[in-house]
């Protein structure tokens, strides 16, 4: 079975840094444009950060551009979200998610991913 495992979110104070991993089973994870979203309560889930099969693209949200970076090794079938200076407003449980085979770049819409984690918790204190 496909499986997508997030991990590396905790509660943080405002200004500090995580690192979320998520590691991807049952796929070819190198021929799988992966991406970062993330759900606040009673909100929509949103786009947050998607990389392409190589690394070699990357596309942001607006909120989190200049704060995040998304990164990937293909040889761990490991993507990776770092996330510095954090704002309350980060507070989310956050999702990768592994688009269809036929995509080689990333994208912002969640309805190309045919795959997503169970979800990582990120508070952020103010």
């Amino acid at each position: 079975q496909v499986q997508l495992v997030e991990s590396g979110g905790g509660l943080v104070q405002a200004g500090d840094s995580l690192r979320l991993s998520c590691t991807a089973s049952g796929l070819t994870f190198d021929r799988r444009v992966m991406g970062w979203f993330r759900q606040a309560p009673g909100k929509e889930r949103e786009f947050v950060a998607t990389i392409s099969w190589s690394g070699g693209s990357t596309y942001y949200a607006d909120s989190v551009k200049g704060r995040f970076t998304i990164s990937r090794d293909n040889a761990k079938n490991t993507v990776y979200l770092q996330m510095n200076s954090l704002k309350p407003e980060d507070t989310a449980v956050y999702y990768c998610a592994a688009a269809g085979a036929t995509y080689s770049r990333g994208n912002k819409f969640p309805n190309v991913y045919d795959y997503w984690g169970q979800g990582t918790q990120v508070t952020v204190s103010s």
